[in-house]
């Protein structure tokens, strides 16, 4: 199960129906129209939970809908509005529409919130279309739908240290000796197969360090799980890099690293780096390092001997890393993968149509806007249709129908309405 990556359903709130009533009041023989608005829908609310720090949950409820707005009152009252379901997402919350990957927002602070389907709008109730010509309209509004999608969520960790390297190079125990984390730790490759992060203090400061599963060749184009690891670099300040110094081709496996952290994004491989060559307990390290610090120096990189099982040297690279990050700015970088800013307002309708005609010779109209205007027509209603014959007029459709050819008793569909053209 991955708990960095989730697929959910959600709707918003459908607007409540509009209300044809009239004042029934004693000595008040006319009392004229007085049906309600019904309520807005409840929006979907996606709000930063500090206290979470996996998609677990999703995979268990993927499924989320707001209320729905209630239905206008008589003498003029407003429907209750439906009440917005909140959905709380840990930070570094990635979210997409899962149809056309669009970005939707990146939620990073604490009670951050973005509002990712509004709500539809309640209907007007026969009150509002009151006029001088027309004081008894019969007429009234159906709520405005909800907005349906599925979206993707993907978690990329937000720590300030990431801790990278070849897998068994001893990441998950270093982590262990200098944190409050509690990771697995084996002799054998890939046994962290999910980030562990763990809290560092030093000095009455503290950050939060990041064991990355190991990187293997290739994992900048996913070979590996490379992504899924990668992701979880991006928004670090600080690198620390270990390296497995029972390795006879250590400086192999310190270029590899580097260049698939620059494949993967061109930032990381700029992106300030503490080298430590672990396992200084093992004997073959030791002599290994003997041949290795020379052709490190050589390269202008300072690399630090540690064994992380032994504790050797580690409160140092505490103390370096820690004086290290007090150097650099303290903002989380933004690394949605299209380098857009975080959207908190979804953009209204706008004033947009296309006609089509299918090989039966039916007119297809599609557009927001006039769409959501045959979903909120009251079809039994003849005044209610013919206030719709009115706004196909003002958007231009009945104009634009026309120059396409339409004629009385062709067929028309206008979103999910098929209607009969006539004058």
């Amino acid at each position: 199960m991955a708990f960095d990556q989730a697929k959910i359903y959600i709707r918003s709130g459908d607007g409540g129906d509009g209300l044809v009533s009239f004042r029934r009041e004693k000595f008040i023989p006319r009392g004229g129209p007085a049906g309600g608005d019904g309520g807005k829908g409840g929006d979907i609310i996606m709000k930063v939970n500090p206290k979470l720090n996996t998609l677990t949950y999703f995979h268990r409820q993927v499924h989320f809908k707001a209320e729905n707005g209630k239905r206008g009152g008589s003498t003029d009252k407003t429907g209750r509005g439906g009440d917005d379901l909140i959905i709380e997402v840990p930070p570094g919350t990635v979210i997409r529409d899962a149809d056309t990957g669009e970005l939707l927002g990146d939620l990073i602070y604490p009670d951050q919130t973005l509002i990712i389907a509004k709500g539809g709008r309640g209907g007007r109730g026969n009150a509002k279309f009151a006029s001088s010509s027309n004081q008894a309209p019969r007429i009234a509004e159906k709520g405005e739908a909800g907005i349906e999608k599925w979206i993707t969520l993907e978690l990329k960790l937000i720590a300030d240290v990431g801790i990278v390297g070849m897998p068994n190079a001893g990441k998950s125990t270093l982590l262990s000796v200098i944190s409050n984390a509690k990771p697995k730790i084996a002799p054998y490759p890939f046994t962290t197969l999910e980030p562990n992060l763990g809290v560092v203090i030093y000095d009455n400061n503290d950050l939060v360090f990041a064991d990355i599963p190991g990187l293997i060749e290739g994992a900048h184009m996913g070979v590996g799980l490379g992504h899924s690891f990668l992701r979880h670099v991006q928004r670090t300040r600080i690198l620390v890099h270990v390296l497995d110094g029972t390795n006879p081709d250590v400086l192999a496996d310190y270029s590899q690293i580097n260049t698939e952290l620059a494949l993967y994004d061109e930032e990381l491989g700029k992106r300030p780096q503490i080298v430590v060559f672990n396992k200084m307990d093992m004997p073959e390290a030791q002599d290994n390092w003997a041949k290795v610090q020379p052709k490190f120096k050589a390269q202008g990189v300072d690399v630090m001997a540690i064994s992380a099982m032994t504790q050797q040297n580690t409160q140092k690279l505490v103390q370096r890393v820690f004086e290290l990050a007090s150097t650099l700015p303290k903002h989380i970088p933004q690394t949605v993968s299209d380098n857009s800013m975080p959207v908190y307002e979804l953009p209204e309708d706008e004033i947009i149509f296309t006609i089509e005609r299918d090989e039966d010779g039916a007119f297809h109209v599609k557009g927001k806007r006039i769409e959501r205007a045959a979903q909120m027509t009251q079809w039994d209603y003849d005044e209610a249709v013919m206030r719709f014959q009115q706004i196909l007029e003002t958007l231009g459709v009945s104009a634009a129908l026309e120059r396409e050819g339409v004629q009385v008793g062709d067929t028309v569909f206008i979103g999910d309405f098929e209607l009969e053209w006539s004058e």
